[in-house]
Formats: C-alpha cells, structure tokens, sequence
C-alpha cells in the first residue's frame, strides 16, 4: 500500500478551513485521527477522497504549510462582522466559478464584436443616490407601481433578474454551490457580490436569502455594476455604519425598488395603520425592514420609531417567502446559470465555437442533463 507523506498541520488546516470537526468526518477517514498526528500516513487515494470531501485544492496538501487565503475581490461587509474575516471553501469556489464563467463570456461577446455596455462605471459617488436610482429603473425599465402588480415575492425577483439580464448583465441567485445541495452558501458570510467588466458584468445573490431580502441584494449589487465597484456584501443591517460605497448603494437600491414619489403615496395611505411596514413592504416587494428605513430616510418616521423597529425585526427575522416553491430543474437553472449566460454556451457549442465538454464545464451541467435544458431554451442539438 503506496502512502505519500503529507504535513499534518495541513489536513487540519483544511478540515478546519471547510468546518468539519474529526466526529465529522470519522466515519469516511477512520484514520484521520492518525494522519492529523503523524501517526501514520494516507494513501494517494485516501488523500484524493479527502481532498474532494473538504473542498480543498488537492496540491495544497502538498505545501510546506497551509497557504493563506484572499478575497480576489474587495470586501465592503462591516468591519465589525465577525463574519468579515470568514472565506470558506463555498464562497471561494462560487467566486472562481463566478469569475471563469465572466471571463469566458467576455472573451466570446468581444469575438463576436459586440460592444461595451455604456450604464457600467457610469455613476460616481459624488452623484445623487436618488438620481443614479431613478436612471436605473428607466435603463432597466421598470414602470412605476409594477411591483404591486406581481403577486408573490418570487415572481418579482425573476421578473427583475429576468429583466436585468436583458440589459446585459449576468444575474445568478443560487443559495448552493452550483448543483451540489450538500454545499449551503451562508447568508451570514455574505448575501452578494458584483463582478465588473464592461462587456460581462456579473451580479451574484445568495438564494440561501429570504426572497424579500434577495430584491434589496439585486438591486444593491446593480449599483455596484453603475459605480464601477466590485466587491462582497453581508449587508447585515441598514444602519449607516457600512462605510461610503455601502451606504451609497443602499441609497441607489431604495430608490430603485421604492422610489420616494410612489412611497410617499403609499404612506398617505397606510399612515395610521399599525402594521404600515408589512403593508408597504407587500407593495413593493421588499422586506419591511427596507421599508421602514425608506420611512426614515424620507423623514416620515421619527429615528428612535426605526431603532425600536430595527431591534424587533432582528429578533424576529424573517421567514416569509424564505424559499420557493423548489418547482422544475431546468427552470431552476435560468436562475442558478443564468438564461443570458447559458443560451451564449450553447450556442457556441452548437456553432462548434467550443466543444461540449468546455460547455457542460462551464454551465456545471453533464451530458443529458445539458442536452435537456438546452431544449428547455429551444435550440435543437446535433
């Protein structure tokens, strides 16, 4: 039995890194225990078995000492997170997959001679929040009152990713990494992130989220896309302790979602209404938590009113529209991959610009399982 000789500082590290306690992981590495000793050690094999489990390059196993891990994109969660320091193994592989997809992208939208989208990196932080908000609901074209008309909380987030998309942008939601249900991304590590590119540009929401809470994260991360600023979000709370671009985003996103004419209106009617929060927030689609900072910013409410509120509503959190109804696979993948990103892959392949091999990689989708959902978008394959 070939065992290769691996630094035990390293398999704890990696353990560690993907929150596995030895009791975890007993069952499948009897030996580990050992292994973490020195004792003795793993196979090729059981080596590669335990690479795969934890998530971890399989060369980093072969380093002198654990590597240190870093964001490849800047971080704007809280400073006081105790979160903020966090990089799991999830989050990292959803960034590099995140980054491969844009960068493929680009490259096939620049061959193809397409242009540059004018709306990325056109707003500045000097610029008026309430402007940059109003330009993006008339770039993407939402009509005043449309979210009132949709009836569930779901069907405006796929109406406004779906509508994001159409501009260009990559809008991915997905509370997994890829397709694996056993690898949960966490809401508290982070809630979204904004890759820019002029040609590609990339909004990712975590779908671990409440569907409420997904709303504010898309719209957030699209004004991100306008300032030309990539970067994680948590965006934990709406109190103005996030730093400027935060804050600035924020600004842009309430006025994207909940523009202050439509909810001045709104207020006139639901004023003397004890649960005028929760009745704003169904209008617009948004969690009341948002509508009641919309309340405070445009001083209709008092700021010990919103504090008092705030408390609650942590101590409550939140649990409608927390998770879809699960429903088709393949309509689950418009959301997961993107329609926008994944009609360019197979057309590509179709067109013989990649092999089908490069397109189930990219798309995370294998053999029949492609096949079918690029049927679901209508293309007929060879």
């Amino acid at each position: 039995m070939n065992r290769v000789f691996v630094n035990p500082t390293l398999l704890r590290w990696a353990r560690k890194r993907a929150d596995f306690t030895q009791e975890d992981l007993k069952q499948r590495f009897k030996n580990l225990a050992d292994w973490e000793s020195g004792k003795i050690q793993p196979t090729f094999k059981q080596l590669e078995k335990f690479a795969q489990t934890v998530h971890v390059p399989f060369g980093y196993l072969f380093l002198p000492e654990p590597p240190t891990e870093h964001l490849p994109i800047a971080d704007f969660r809280s400073v006081s997170d105790s979160a903020k320091s966090k990089i799991s193994p999830n989050l990292i592989d959803t960034l590099h997959t995140m980054h491969r997809r844009q960068a493929w992208l680009r490259d096939y939208l620049i061959d193809n001679e397409m242009e540059p989208l004018g709306f990325v990196k056109s707003a500045y932080l000097s610029d008026s929040p309430k402007k940059v908000g109003r330009k993006m609901r008339e770039i993407v074209g939402l009509s005043d009152g449309w979210a009132s008309t949709v009836r569930t909380w779901e069907q405006a987030v796929n109406e406004l990713r779906r509508m994001i998309e159409q501009l260009g942008v990559m809008a991915v939601i997905n509370g997994i990494v890829g397709n694996n249900t056993r690898r949960k991304l966490d809401i508290n590590e982070f809630r979204g992130f904004a890759l820019i590119d002029a040609y590609a540009p990339l909004i990712f929401v975590n779908g671990a989220d409440t569907k409420s809470a997904q709303m504010f994260t898309l719209a957030h991360e699209l004004a991100h896309i306008w300032l030309g600023l990539e970067g994680l979000s948590r965006l934990n709370n709406l109190l103005p302790n996030d730093g400027e671009e935060e804050n600035w985003c924020n600004q842009v996103a309430a006025e994207f979602l909940v523009p202050a004419n439509e909810m001045l209106e709104c207020w006139n009617r639901v004023d003397s209404e004890q649960n005028r929060f929760d009745v704003i927030a169904r209008s617009f689609k948004v969690s009341p938590l948002v509508a009641a900072r919309r309340s405070l910013d445009l001083n209709l409410i008092e700021r010990e009113e919103f504090l008092k509120f705030y408390k609650q509503h942590i101590k409550q959190r939140e649990h409608i529209n927390k998770k879809g109804s699960g429903g088709n696979f393949y309509n689950t993948q418009n959301v997961r991959v993107g329609a926008f990103f994944a009609t360019h892959v197979i057309g590509a392949a179709i067109a013989g610009q990649i092999g089908f091999k490069e397109a189930y990689e990219l798309t995370g989708l294998q053999g029949g399982t492609f096949q079918n959902y690029a049927k679901q978008l209508e293309f007929v394959l060879p």
